[in-house]
């Protein structure tokens, strides 16, 4: 039998990091946690295959700023392991962290200095959590790390998934009916079979039609060049083009 190893997902609030992390909740023998506490990450039974998303932060394993744990102290426990980043546009992300970056900042790990942006609009705020945490955050792991797209998630769930078996040797044959059903869950839009992220359902307001591109149902033109001056050398450097209202 194969041995698959254990995974890490990694990357801000809202960008897709729950649904993503919810392949792997059925997938192969994979025993999933979401936002486990990083405590339970280090006392996994690594002879099982392990898959965690965005672990909470421990008193007891001090983590650097941008991230919520040690990576070092992570893959000594489990050096065979495979971390995934998810990013997506900010402007689409914004959108989304609203609700939690205005409940006093509810999205963790919080940059160091998110006491003085308080006094900043609320989209200033959600710009500076994303551009921090995809800066400094992702340049911790960016030498383990894949760098995956929300963008591409949503367009192609069934290629997507099967480059994730792929990179980690699962069988897909065998995960067929599991893969099948995640896929149908991953929609742009809301429609009968699209169910959201367990742990992203009180973040949601239903203020748009669309995922990808709401940022165009969301922001005004001068909300968007707002989050672009915050967000935008980081966006660029993850592939992200700056906004660009359709004439139509």
């Amino acid at each position: 039998m194969t041995i698959v190893p254990p995974v890490m997902i990694l990357g801000c609030g809202r960008s897709g990091t729950s649904i993503f992390g919810e392949l792997f909740d059925g997938l192969d023998r994979y025993v999933y946690r979401s936002e486990p506490s990083f405590d339970v990450v280090l006392a996994a039974d690594y002879s099982v295959p392990q898959a965690f998303k965005v672990p909470r932060e421990s008193d007891l394993y001090p983590a650097r700023p941008g991230l919520s744990f040690p990576p070092d102290r992570f893959l000594a426990a489990a050096p065979d392991a495979r971390l995934f980043w998810i990013v997506r546009n900010p402007l689409d992300a914004v959108c989304s962290l609203r609700v939690g970056i205005a409940r006093q900042w509810g999205h963790h790990p919080r940059p160091p200095d998110w006491r003085d942006w308080l006094t900043r609009p609320l989209i200033a705020q959600c710009a500076h959590h994303w551009e921090f945490l995809n800066r400094a955050g992702y340049a911790q792991v960016a030498g383990r790390a894949k760098l995956v797209r929300f963008e591409d998630m949503i367009a192609d769930p069934g290629t997507f998934s099967a480059a994730i078996c792929g990179a980690l040797g699962i069988d897909r044959d065998a995960n067929a009916p599991h893969l099948a059903r995640w896929a149908r869950r991953v929609q742009n839009s809301n429609n009968k079979d699209f169910i959201e992220a367990q742990t992203s359902r009180s973040y949601s307001r239903p203020d748009h039609k669309v995922r990808v591109d709401r940022w165009r149902e969301n922001l005004t033109d001068e909300e968007a060049a707002a989050i672009w001056d915050i967000a935008g050398t980081t966006a660029r450097a993850m592939g992200y083009s700056a906004p660009v209202r359709d004439p139509n």
